[in-house]
C-alpha cells in the first residue's frame, strides 16, 4: 500500500486538444507529499504512458478542457487512466473559480505567464485539498471476455481452430469468475455458448474499477476488456467536504431576515421569510456553510439571535450603538435586497465584516504560503494568536507545501562560424525592423499625448461643473437625510406607543378581572369558593391563565373538557400548587389514564357534580362544603393508591428475590 501522496500537476504550454496540426504539450510537475521532485515538458501521449507506468494518486489540472475537447473524449481519457488515479480540477466543479483565487486562499503567489509556475501551483493547492474530483463512472464495472480473432472461412482444420478459440474464451471466463468470487464481489454473468466453448462472457460487477482483481489482456485468441459504467452526466465531488466559513447577519421578528458573507466579503445568501422558525434558519445556514460570526444590527443582541449563535458556538458581534437607517442604506446600497428585513440583516453582516477586514489584510502579509487562510482567519476571530493557529494547523498535519526550485536551464550548444554569421544577419534585420516600429510608435505616442491633453482639459471643465452642482444638491440631500431620520424616529416612537397601549389595555383587563374575583371572594367567602377557568387542557392555556388572572398555590382550576390532555400539562398544574382540578362534565366516562396520572402526581381530580360548580357571568363558583368533602374523598382514595403501590412494590421485591434464590439453588444443587 502506498504511504505517500503522489500528484501529477499539468498545465498546457502550447497547442490544443482541438487542433489537428498542433497537438498539445504540457508542463508536468511531480509532487510527493506536497514537495516538488521533478519537472518536464511532455506530450499527451507521453503523459498517458507516465500515468499508467507510475500510477499517481492524483492528476491535477486547472481545466479539464486542456485534456479533452468534449465529453466523449473525457470519458475515453478517464477510461484509460489507472483505476486508483483521480482526475482533479483544482478550480472547482460545476462552479469554477480562477486559479489565482484558489491559490489566494492559501496565500500562494505565482507567475501567470509561466506554465511551469502554474503547474507547481496546481500541484500545491491539490495537495492541500483544493478542487473537485471528476466522477464519470458509476460504482459498477463491466468485464467482457471475447475472441481476439475471427474463425475465418472453411478449411480442413476449421472445427479444431474454432474449438481452440472458444475453449480459450470459456477458460478465461472461468478464471475471471473465480477471481471475482475470491475477492467477494457481487456480479451478474452472461455467457454466449458457442461450438467448443463460449464466444463471449460478460460480467457486470457491483464495484468500482480499482477493486477489480483482474486487468485488461490481449492474447492471440482471447481478449479481456474492463470498462466502467458511464454516468448520464459527469459530476464533480469536492476533495474535502469542509464547508466555508460564514459571517451571518440576522434580523429577528415575525419576518426573519438573514444574510451570509464568506470571509472575503462575497455575498453567499440573502433571504427573508415569515414562516421560518429558528430551527429552519439553523438548517438553512448549515446548508450554506459554517457560521463563524453571528451579527446583529443593534447594540444588545436579541435573545433569538443569541440562541442561533449558541447553536453554532459562533462568535457574536454587535455594533457599539444601534445602526442608523442612513448607515444601513449606505452599507447595503451595492446589493439587491427586497425589503427592510433583508437590508437590516445584510447591513449587520457587512458591519461585522468591515470590523474584521483590516485584520484579514494584515494576516495576508504575515501568514506563510501554503496555509489555508480561512482556517487562519477563523482561529484569529475566535481569539487565538497567529502563532497558536499556525501551530495547531501544523500539529494536525496541514503543513504547507515547500516549492522546490526549478531545475537549472540547459546551456545552449556553441554555434559554428557560419551559423553565427547567419544568426547575426538575422538579428540585424530584426533590429532594423524594430527601429521602424519604434519610430511609428513615437509618432503615435505624440498623437496620443495631444489627445490626452485635450481629455484632461475636458475633465477639469466637467469637474468644475460637478463641484458647482454638488454644492447646490448637497444642501438638499442633507435636508432630505435629516427629514428621513426624523421620520424614522417618529415611526419607531409610534410603534413603541402602540406596543405600550396594547400592554396597558391588557393590564387593565387583568386588573378588572382580579377586582371581580376579589369582590366575589368577599361576598361568597363563607359558602362558595371562586374557581379559575382553564380554557383548554394545554400548556399554552396554562401559561395564558397564569399571565392573565394568575394562579396561586391553593387555587382551584375548572375545565370544561379534558380532551387533548398531556402529562406535562398536569405536571405544570402541580408545579403551580393547584389545590384541585374540577372537570365540568360529571359523567362516569373519565379517562382512566388521566386519573392514573393525577394519582401519580397527587393532583386531586374532581367533577363539577361533586363540588357543585356553577358558572356566573364568566366566573365559576363551587360550594365550599362539597369541595372539602370531594377533596376528603380524593385523599382517602389517594391513601388507598399509595398502599397499593407499596404492596405492589413489596410483592415485586419478593418475587424477584424468590426467582434469584431459585436460580442460585439450581446452580449450587
Amino acid at each position: 500500500m502506498r504511504d505517500h501522496l503522489t500528484i501529477f500537476a499539468t498545465d498546457i504550454i502550447k497547442g490544443s486538444v482541438r487542433s489537428r496540426s498542433r497537438r498539445p504539450m504540457y508542463a508536468l510537475v511531480r509532487l510527493v507529499d506536497g514537495e516538488i521532485v521533478a519537472e518536464e515538458e511532455v506530450s499527451q501521449f507521453r503523459l498517458l504512458r507516465l500515468l499508467n507506468t507510475e500510477r499517481p494518486d492524483i492528476l491535477a489540472v486547472d481545466s479539464i478542457q486542456e485534456l479533452a475537447a468534449d465529453q466523449r473524449e473525457l470519458y475515453a481519457l478517464l477510461q484509460v487512466l489507472p483505476p486508483q488515479t483521480r482526475l482533479v480540477q483544482v478550480t472547482g466543479g460545476d462552479r469554477t473559480e480562477s486559479l489565482a483565487k484558489v491559490a489566494g486562499r492559501f496565500n500562494i503567489k505565482f507567475n501567470k505567464l509561466s506554465p511551469f509556475d502554474e503547474a507547481r501551483t496546481i500541484g500545491q493547492v491539490a495537495s492541500l485539498g483544493a478542487g473537485a474530483q471528476v466522477i464519470a463512472f458509476e460504482n459498477a464495472t463491466e468485464i467482457v471476455v471475447s475472441r481476439h480473432r475471427s474463425p475465418g472461412k472453411g478449411g480442413w482444420s476449421q472445427n479444431r481452430y474454432v474449438r481452440k478459440i472458444h475453449g480459450g474464451v470459456q477458460r478465461w471466463g472461468r478464471d475471471v469468475e473465480v477471481a471475482l468470487i475470491n475477492a467477494g464481489l457481487k456480479y451478474q454473468k452472461k455467457e454466449m455458448r458457442a461450438f467448443g466453448g463460449a464466444s463471449r462472457v460478460a460480467f457486470e460487477v457491483a464495484a468500482s474499477r480499482d477493486r477489480i482483481p483482474v486487468s485488461t489482456y490481449r492474447g492471440a485468441d482471447v481478449q479481456v476488456r474492463i470498462s466502467g459504467k458511464k454516468l448520464e452526466r459527469i459530476r464533480f465531488e469536492p476533495l474535502t467536504g469542509k464547508p466555508k466559513y460564514l459571517i451571518v447577519g440576522v434580523d429577528p421578528g415575525t419576518t426573519i431576515g438573514y444574510a451570509a458573507l464568506d470571509l472575503d466579503g462575497n455575498l453567499v445568501i440573502l433571504n427573508s421569510s415569515r414562516q421560518m422558525t429558528s430551527a429552519d434558519l439553523v438548517e438553512e445556514l448549515c446548508k450554506a456553510g459554517r457560521p463563524l460570526v453571528i451579527a446583529s444590527d443593534v447594540e444588545v443582541m436579541p435573545f433569538s439571535v443569541e440562541k442561533i449563535r449558541r447553536s453554532f458556538s459562533a462568535v457574536g458581534y454587535s455594533p457599539r450603538q444601534d445602526l442608523s437607517v442612513e448607515n444601513k442604506l449606505e452599507l447595503a446600497r451595492p446589493y439587491p435586497y427586497r425589503n427592510d428585513h433583508e437590508r437590516d440583516s445584510l447591513s449587520a453582516a457587512l458591519d461585522a465584516y468591515r470590523q474584521y477586514k483590516n485584520k484579514f489584510q494584515s494576516l495576508l502579509r504575515r501568514v506563510p504560503a501554503g496555509y489555508d487562510l480561512d482556517e487562519v482567519r477563523a482561529g484569529v476571530i475566535r481569539g487565538q494568536s497567529l502563532e497558536q493557529v499556525i501551530g495547531g494547523l501544523r500539529a494536525r498535519g496541514a503543513v504547507p507545501a515547500v516549492p522546490a526550485s526549478p531545475p537549472p536551464p540547459h546551456r545552449a550548444p556553441e554555434l559554428s562560424a557560419e551559423a553565427a554569421g547567419a544568426a547575426v544577419a538575422l538579428l540585424d534585420e530584426k533590429v532594423s525592423h524594430l527601429d521602424g516600429v519604434v519610430k511609428r510608435m513615437r509618432g503615435f505616442l505624440v498623437e496620443m499625448q495631444n489627445e490626452l491633453d485635450g481629455k484632461d482639459r475636458e475633465i477639469r471643465r466637467l469637474q468644475n461643473r460637478l463641484s458647482r452642482d454638488r454644492s447646490v444638491q448637497g444642501r438638499a440631500i442633507r435636508a432630505d437625510a435629516e427629514v428621513a431620520r426624523k421620520d424614522a424616529e417618529i415611526q419607531s416612537l409610534k410603534k413603541r406607543l402602540r406596543k405600550e397601549e396594547r400592554t396597558s389595555r391588557s393590564l387593565k383587563k387583568r386588573v378588572e378581572r382580579l377586582k371581580e374575583i376579589e369582590t366575589i371572594q368577599q361576598d361568597e367567602s363563607e359558602e362558595q369558593v371562586p374557581v379559575k377557568i382553564l380554557a383548554a387542557f394545554t400548556r399554552d392555556a396554562v401559561r395564558t391563565l397564569t399571565a392573565g388572572v394568575g394562579v396561586k398555590p391553593g387555587d382551584l382550576v375548572f375545565i370544561r373538557q379534558v380532551d387533548g390532555w398531556g402529562r406535562t400539562t398536569v405536571r405544570d398544574l402541580v408545579d403551580l400548587g393547584v389545590r384541585g382540578l374540577i372537570v365540568g362534565k360529571g359523567d362516569e366516562k373519565m379517562d382512566p389514564q388521566l386519573v392514573q396520572v393525577c394519582r401519580e402526581l397527587a393532583l386531586p381530580l374532581l367533577t363539577g357534580e361533586e363540588t357543585g360548580a356553577v358558572m356566573k357571568g364568566g366566573i365559576v363558583l363551587a360550594e365550599r362544603v362539597k369541595v372539602d368533602v370531594a377533596l376528603l374523598i380524593w385523599e382517602t382514595g389517594q391513601e388507598e393508591y399509595r398502599r397499593e403501590k407499596k404492596k405492589d412494590l413489596l410483592e415485586g421485591i419478593f418475587l424477584e428475590y424468590r426467582s434469584e434464590r431459585g436460580k442460585e439453588v439450581q446452580r449450587h444443587g
